[in-house]
């Protein structure tokens, strides 16, 4: 059985090709510009190990950095491509793995993204490889399964509070959530209609906006326009662009709806933004800008 689908030095693999020689690999891999196309029948984890990539999908287009991860639902398909010094690694999950982690611990993964400390870093890894190594796939899945749901822990609360009689409708209903939140995060370049959140989660426009402002106090275009300032801060401190630039980047349509609103979340204009950023050290201004974004996170 295929165990590995690792993609190296600019190297460019599909999954849906491979599957056609036989069952897909559990374990995936890309590094150093390597690119890799994932198949639309499983659910997919990548952990950032080293540098950065790329990652398109259904939901859009994200950015993973270091000790980042991120989850996606089977129909998304993502592309995901490492940096130029980048190593990421990923799981495809098929259905008989997800139903193997409800009954190990009655839990589920979800669509979504986050961060890990180094430790836990060190123990995807080793779990990771102790998958790839062993002969019985579905027996070493359960430890690195149990990992990826210790990383999604703070979800649990959401299940709980989504509406549903059972559990399982619960879970699904957050799942759906997820991978609006989700699209949010993956579309912050442009303003996103409800009626696509709505086609996403196949709920009515009206259920979407209620449940979603119930589950994280903040409805989705609330988000949105927090999520596009967000990228323009980013955009503002990683480039040279022009600040009309920035606002036609960040979904705005014109300069003026995005001075006004930038100051209203930053308490100072775009110019002086960047300015305040440009006279600190490095590290302190990527710091600053992560703070901001945990901040805004337990939040929402």
């Amino acid at each position: 059985m295929r165990q590995l689908s690792l993609a190296d030095r600019g190297q460019s693999l599909s999954l849906d090709k491979i599957v056609d020689d036989g069952p897909l690999p559990t374990c995936l891999g890309v590094a150093r510009l390597g690119s890799l196309q994932t198949a639309g029948n499983t659910f997919t984890v990548w952990m950032q190990l080293r540098g950065s990539a790329w990652v398109e999908s259904k939901e859009g287009r994200f950015r993973l950095r270091q000790r980042e991860w991120i989850a996606f639902e089977k129909e998304s398909r993502p592309m995901v491509q490492a940096g130029r010094d980048g190593l990421c690694i990923g799981l495809s999950l098929a259905p008989e793995a997800l139903r193997a982690l409800g009954e190990l611990a009655d839990c589920g993964l979800y669509a979504g993204r986050g961060s890990m400390s180094r430790s836990e870093v060190r123990v995807a890894l080793r779990l990771w490889r102790d998958a790839l190594a062993s002969g019985q796939p579905a027996q070493a899945l359960r430890p690195v399964l149990l990992h990826l749901a210790s990383l999604q822990h703070g979800m649990a609360t959401g299940v709980q509070r989504c509406p549903g009689r059972s559990r399982s409708r619960k879970r699904q209903v957050f799942g759906r959530m997820q991978r609006a939140r989700l699209y949010l995060e993956g579309n912050s370049h442009r303003v996103v209609r409800i009626g696509e959140l709505a086609e996403l989660t196949n709920f009515s426009s009206w259920y979407l906006s209620k449940t979603f402002q119930s589950l994280y106090e903040e409805s989705p275009q609330s988000l949105s326009a927090r999520l596009r300032l967000e990228r323009a801060a980013d955009l503002l401190r990683d480039t040279d662009m022009m600040v009309g630039e920035v606002a036609a980047a960040s979904g705005f349509d014109n300069c003026c709806s995005f001075a006004r609103a930038f100051r209203a979340r930053y308490g100072q204009s775009a110019s002086r933004y960047r300015e305040a950023i440009a006279t600190l050290p490095p590290e302190s201004a990527k710091s600053s800008v992560v703070s901001r974004k945990k901040f805004a996170a337990t939040q929402s």
